[in-house]
């Protein structure tokens, strides 16, 4: 039954803005913004840390990441997307999401405390040794994963929790149980929670580097970054156990009520993902154009903040050489991202989707990222033509590496705010109107493989660069030109996904066909939403397909 034509002005103009929420539904959306900032906290923390302990570790260098994303993260993700799509055949929605969750904790906490105080012996440093004597410069990445095997596999497995537990199990969660008329109120707010949740982690972060810092805070472990490792890695556990119960009290208090709406639904979505294999799986992607479409935009923005992140992170481990001062940094940075994409859901992402429609607002990110990466790379390459030269601003002399730390950090902050607010969110809403099988299929390959295929297409851009040019200086007015041709097939997607998407929404046959656009979605009745009752789900396959 449709919504009301008044829908949309329920509530005051700056609870519109602010909290487009009825009181009804909060029972539904608290919960589930506490998951999504939990498991997002558990996310920003890991970011860092990874970074820290693969990059800083001796020998190693930025150089190592576009090695590990190709020939550790990519196979992980395809591994995750088979093991996900065979728990999804056998189990519940329920029982899946405690497995992977249960699985990521646990590996977590025995890299803490079982692989790290062993590090020394278990690493192979004399075979690296040989190895790195007869490879080209070019692949000391290659060595240095090798070499530093078990924090290879903590990189690994922190990348991983946010393909697998961030996008596909929250979010596709989130797209099986919210209606596409609480959807485009409730998505902004979900923005807000998670980039909440980085200014909390990147502080908390700071606060355990801080603190270890200054003497031994714990009885066991051997200094300071070990104690600062061990305390981040128990809030985790702690944050990822609280998410489990969460979900636990929703689905029995919550969406027990609902459940019927949804049964025939996710069980016909499981009959189709459970017969496909992956490659099946990969050609009913391509098959649909709307999704192929969505592929497109995910892995052009994967690939990008790759590009830029590399070079970034390369410069700002030159500043900071050792692990916690480069933590300290990088939570620093990461507490500023919180921060700015927290505003940005608050005031730019649903407000943008309701004022210029989806096209639009998907627009965002990628001039965003155009835009600050000019900057970033006119003082990436004055600073190789011109290395003595100075700025000074506001009375402040800086040096050029600072320059470029500075614009990269400015090219990082914005995009990713922009990221895990109007991008997350138009993103996601592409999903609503698909059916059930649509939205787990697609989301299954799109966020478990794509978005790493996305980040494996930029190690690879590295990679070949480097059996030319052997550092990423050398490499670095090619990585312009790439991103430049990413960024306008990205917006070439966005366009024409758009148009399909409007076709989907707003196209359709009904009593609130004479809103203003921005207000057809909350008026769209529930059959719109979700897939409808009366076509089998072997038809709606064919149907999206086509």
């Amino acid at each position: 039954m449709p919504e009301t034509q008044t829908a949309s002005h329920e509530f005051k103009p700056w609870r519109r803005y602010l909290w487009p929420v009825h009181s009804s539904e909060l029972k539904k959306l608290f919960p589930m913004l506490m998951i999504f900032f939990l498991i997002s906290f558990d996310y920003n923390i890991l970011r860092t840390l990874k970074d820290s302990l693969l990059i800083t570790a001796k020998g190693s260098g930025a150089e190592v990441i576009p090695f590990v994303k190709v020939w550790g993260v990519f196979p992980g993700a395809i591994m995750m997307t088979v093991w996900f799509a065979w728990l999804s055949n056998r189990l519940s929605r329920e029982a899946v999401f405690y497995c992977i969750i249960g699985f990521f904790l646990a590996y977590f906490f025995f890299f803490t405390f079982v692989l790290y105080p062993l590090r020394d012996l278990i690493h192979p440093h004399a075979f690296a040794d040989q190895l790195q004597s007869f490879l080209p410069a070019g692949f000391k990445g290659l060595v240095t994963i090798l070499r530093y095997w078990s924090f290879t596999l903590f990189y690994v497995m922190s990348e991983l929790w946010s393909s697998t537990v961030l996008s596909v199990l929250f979010w596709g969660f989130a797209n099986q149980v919210t209606k596409l008329s609480e959807a485009k109120r409730f998505y902004g707010l979900f923005g807000v929670g998670a980039n909440v949740s980085g200014i909390v982690a990147g502080q908390i972060s700071v606060l355990c580097c801080y603190y270890t810092r200054q003497g031994d805070l714990l009885p066991f472990g051997e200094d300071g970054w070990h104690h600062s490792l061990m305390l981040m890695v128990s809030l985790i556990l702690i944050a990822g156990m609280a998410a489990l119960f969460l979900f636990r009290w929703m689905h029995k208090n919550v969406l027990a009520q609902e459940e019927s709406v949804h049964l025939n639904e996710e069980k016909g979505a499981k009959e189709v993902i459970g017969k496909l294999s992956l490659k099946q799986s990969i050609s009913f992607l391509l098959r649909s154009r709307y999704l192929l479409c969505i592929a497109i935009v995910v892995i052009s923005y994967n690939l990008t903040i790759n590009l830029t992140e590399v070079l970034l992170k390369h410069h700002v481990k030159e500043l900071y050489p050792s692990p916690s001062d480069y933590t300290l940094f990088m939570n620093h940075i990461v507490s500023v991202i919180g921060l700015v994409a927290t505003l940005s859901s608050l005031f730019v992402a649903s407000n943008a989707i309701r004022k210029f429609g989806w096209t639009i607002t998907a627009l965002i990110t990628p001039v965003i990222i155009l835009l600050t990466s000019i900057g970033f790379f006119a003082f990436f390459f004055l600073k190789q033509s011109a290395p003595l030269a100075s700025f000074s601003i506001l009375g402040t002399t800086f040096s050029p590496i600072a320059m470029v730390v500075f614009f990269g950090v400015m090219q990082n902050v914005l995009s990713r705010g922009a990221k895990y607010s109007v991008f997350d969110s138009t993103k996601e809403m592409a999903f609503v109107p698909l059916s059930a099988e649509s939205k787990l299929v697609g989301k299954a390959v799109i966020d478990g493989v794509c978005s790493r295929l996305g980040k494996s297409s930029g190690s690879v851009v590295f990679q070949t660069l480097f059996l030319f040019f052997s550092t990423l200086s050398a490499s670095s007015p090619y990585v312009a030109i790439v991103l430049i041709i990413v960024l306008i097939l990205w917006m070439m997607a966005v366009k024409t996904l758009g148009k399909q998407f409007d076709q989907l929404t707003y196209g359709i046959e009904s009593p609130v066909k004479n809103l203003p656009k921005e207000e057809i979605v909350e008026a769209l009745p529930d059959h719109v939403v979700i897939a409808k009752s009366t076509i089998t789900p072997s038809t709606r396959l064919t149907e999206q397909t086509t």
